[in-house]
């Protein structure tokens, strides 16, 4: 990978629920901001360990390395948030985890989300004048909360990149380890 693609010493956190995390949107992203040289990070607002989902069969857990109480957004050179249908529906019931993904639109530092994380987005306040892609059945949430939503692979937007569904991970994972590396 070129130099000035490098997330080489820059710790990137990745939120998820405590179950109900489409796996492969967690672990694709996971490998590829290794491969790129970053530390990820798995942030979740209960310790211990995230159950992951395929589709709707159990998948495997992951050990939680810090809680959302204790994460500070600061310590970060970015987010991801994974999909799954119930991983972002509990994330944005979680106070903290919607004051967490707020901290880095207002530091203004790099969020990849993807596919059912739009309604983090939205529960966020991020989504407003933004142009974005999502799962298909979030696009009346996404529109509702004032964003411009697009059916493409990904979509890069400022400082966030969204894609749509597993299929579109290579895009989406090569559009954040560039977003993450600026």
């Amino acid at each position: 990978m070129p130099e000035e693609s490098s997330l080489s010493g820059r710790r990137i956190a990745f939120l998820v629920a405590g179950e109900g995390i489409e796996q492969v949107e967690l672990t694709e992203p996971w490998n590829a901001v290794q491969e790129a040289g970053g530390e990820p990070v798995l942030i979740s607002p209960q310790s211990g360990k995230v159950q992951a989902f395929n589709h709707l069969d159990k998948g495997d857990t992951f050990d939680v390395d810090q809680t959302v109480s204790e994460a500070d957004p600061e310590g970060f050179a970015g987010l991801v948030l994974p999909g799954g249908v119930a991983n972002p529906d509990a994330l944005r019931m979680d106070e903290d985890a919607v004051a967490f993904v707020k901290a880095f639109f207002e530091a203004d530092k790099p969020v990849a989300a993807i596919c059912h994380a739009g309604w983090m987005l939205a529960e966020a306040g991020a989504a407003k004048g933004r142009r974005l892609t999502s799962w298909p059945s979030l696009q009346t949430d996404l529109r509702n909360a004032g964003a411009d939503w697009v059916d493409e692979e990904v979509v890069v937007d400022g400082n966030l990149v969204t894609s749509r569904k597993p299929d579109d991970l290579p895009a989406f994972n090569a559009e954040l380890t560039e977003l993450f590396s600026k």
